[in-house]
C-alpha cells in the first residue's frame, strides 16, 4: 500500500473541511477556521481571523476541491480554479538554496498557516503525487481520498458506498431504457 505524504494528508484534511452529503463546513466562519488550525498545530492559539483572509482560505479549499475533482473526470469550475491561483499567487513563500520552501519572514500570523497549505499543494503537483488525491465521483458525497490503487483508477471514496450507489444507478437507468 503507497503511504500518504505528510503533504497530501493536509491537502486532504483542508479539503474535507467541507462535507457535500452533511451540508456541513467546518471552517464557514472565521472562528471554526481559526479552530481548525489550531487542532492541526498550525497555530497555537485560536486568535481571530481577519475576513480577507478567511476569504483566501475559503478560495484556495474551492479551487483545490475543483482540481481534485477533474482527476475522476469532472470538469473544473475555471472561476474557481482562477481564485485559488490568486491566493497563490499572493502567498509569501520563502525558497532557499537547499530548496526548502517557508513562508517569508513577516508573515501576518493569520497567513503563516496558508503558506503551509500553498506549500504543502505545491509539493504535491510537484512530485505528482496530487494525482492519488481525487474528490469522490459521487457527487453526493465529494469526500476526498488518497487513492492507493496500484493504477490510480480509484474513483469514489469508497466502493461499498458511493461506488454502489453510482453502479445501481447505472443498471436501473439501464433496466427502465431496457423496459421502454
Amino acid at each position: 500500500m503507497l503511504e500518504q505524504p505528510a503533504a497530501a494528508a493536509l491537502v486532504e484534511a483542508f479539503a474535507n473541511t467541507v462535507d457535500v452529503e452533511e451540508a456541513s463546513d467546518e471552517i464557514a466562519t472565521s472562528e471554526g477556521l481559526a479552530a481548525w488550525l489550531h487542532e492541526q498545530g498550525m497555530r497555537d492559539a485560536q486568535a481571530a481571523i481577519p475576513a480577507t483572509s478567511h476569504a483566501a482560505y475559503l478560495a484556495l479549499r474551492a479551487g483545490i476541491r475543483e482540481r481534485l475533482g477533474a482527476h475522476v473526470g469532472d470538469t473544473p469550475d475555471e472561476d474557481l480554479v482562477a481564485a485559488a491561483n490568486n491566493v497563490l499567487a499572493d502567498a509569501p513563500v520563502l525558497i532557499t538554496v537547499s530548496g526548502t520552501l517557508n513562508a517569508a519572514p513577516g508573515v501576518p500570523a493569520e497567513q503563516e498557516p496558508l503558506v503551509r497549505l500553498a506549500i504543502a499543494w505545491s509539493e504535491l503537483t510537484t512530485t505528482g503525487d496530487a494525482a492519488r488525491l481525487k474528490r469522490c465521483a459521487e457527487h453526493t458525497c465529494g469526500w476526498v481520498f488518497w487513492d492507493v490503487s496500484k493504477n490510480r483508477s480509484r474513483r469514489w471514496c469508497s466502493m461499498k458506498v458511493c461506488g454502489n450507489r453510482n453502479k445501481t444507478r447505472a443498471y436501473a437507468a439501464r433496466a427502465r431504457a431496457a423496459a421502454e
